[in-house]
């Protein structure tokens, strides 16, 4: 069995926004790279995190545990999760999973920097 590629990117756009590019497949084995990405856009006082979805190859249901992990993080520190980039298939899960309710979904980075504020 392959094991599952992921590189993440943490980007600050401005000195409240960190965007964390997500390159490949976020599963189970995930959590250590995505907390650590976590970690690098928060120590600046990122206020709003914005997850791009825009290469993400596959993500599984441990995946989406990750994210609802991270979405406790970021609330416990009162900051926001935005994401864009996601395709229809993922958009369509996070409406099932009500990810949808609590992580802003935009359709470009655009988007999300503007709701960002």
């Amino acid at each position: 069995m392959a094991t599952p590629q992921l590189s993440l990117s943490v980007r600050k756009p401005s000195s409240n926004v960190a965007v964390i590019d997500i390159h490949g497949e976020v599963t189970g084995a995930a959590e250590t790279p995505l907390m650590n990405a976590y970690d690098e856009a928060s120590k600046h006082g990122a206020r709003t995190l914005i997850l791009n979805f825009s290469n993400l190859e596959y993500m599984n249901s441990s995946g989406i545990g990750l994210l609802v992990t991270l979405l406790i993080r970021v609330n416990r520190q009162k900051q926001r999760m935005f994401s864009y980039g996601l395709t229809d298939h993922y958009q369509q899960i996070f409406q099932l999973t009500r990810l949808n309710e609590a992580i802003g979904i935009y359709p470009d980075e655009a988007s999300a920097l503007q709701a960002a504020g």
